[in-house]
């Protein structure tokens, strides 16, 4: 299944792509055609990583892109505050990150456990599994996020549905007794995140089998809703410049694998 040149999560990954670039280049040395040679080498790498899922569906497709995905180099968990304020670094801003939920700019440098600093949002609830802060599913970029603290804390375990009352600091945001819904601007980056980790985590390494089903209240089992719901905002909210950069920064510099439905958002509905 090779990528379209004119699909637009193509264009912007090679923009992402070229942004990590340095502009090392003098002014007489710049050549016109750099930029395209450029972004015809990052859609062939992307192409070349995926070689194994080409022409798959269902349950292969799925089995095929885990098999891709789980060689990754790990994080500690200590080591996803400085990952984040890589990750999530604001493009106006690169003494700021971006909080996932509020959409706010704030400072790199106030993380920690108050309630106005930023922490570590796991979007896949470490409750749901039971696997904690554990090197692996507990440190994977993929899914961590920073956050408000009080807003990660409203969020909770909660499944992901629509519906409920503004959660205050988190404009656009919504949440009752079961369920959590994140703003319209990163709706999609919220089911692609929980779908990679479904696709990562099938029951080895150690730990439990993620799935995503189509309930809330799931508690502590290894799973996460609702599945229908998600699919609705993998197709609202396709990926942006932010995502697909993010995507490409921790390929690049930290765990060394991707999110494919950030590649690929067409293959969510290819599996599900």
């Amino acid at each position: 299944m090779r990528i379209s040149p004119r699909a637009p999560w193509v264009a912007g990954l090679a923009v992402a792509a070229l942004a990590l670039v340095p502009a090392t280049a003098s002014a007489g040395s710049q050549r016109t055609a750099a930029p395209h040679a450029d972004a015809a080498a990052a859609t062939a790498s992307v192409d070349a990583y995926y070689a194994p899922a080409e022409g798959k569906t269902g349950a292969a497709l799925k089995t095929a892109l885990h098999n891709i995905i789980k060689t990754q180099s790990k994080v500690t968990y200590d080591g996803v505050w400085n990952a984040l304020k890589v990750t999530d670094q604001d493009p106006a801003n690169p003494n700021n990150v971006i909080l996932v939920y509020s959409g706010r700019s704030q400072s790199k440098s106030s993380n920690g456990g108050g309630a106005n600093d930023w922490n570590r949002e796991h979007v896949w609830a470490k409750s749901h599994g039971d696997f904690g802060t554990a090197t692996g599913p507990g440190t994977d970029l993929h899914h961590l996020r920073p956050e408000d603290v009080t807003v990660n804390s409203t969020r909770g375990n909660k499944d992901f549905d629509m519906g409920g009352s503004p959660v205050a600091e988190a404009p656009g945001s919504f949440t009752d007794a079961n369920s959590f819904e994140p703003r319209d601007a990163v709706k999609g980056d919220v089911a692609r995140m929980l779908l990679y980790m479904a696709v990562r985590y099938d029951g080895g390494d150690g730990f439990a089998d993620l799935e995503v089903n189509d309930k809330v209240d799931n508690g502590s089992a290894p799973a996460i809703g609702r599945i229908s719901v998600l699919k609705q905002w993998n197709q609202q909210d396709p990926p942006d410049a932010f995502e697909q950069r993010r995507n490409q920064v921790i390929f690049d510099q930290f765990q060394h694998n991707r999110n494919p439905f950030i590649d690929h958002p067409e293959w969510v509905n290819s599996i599900w």
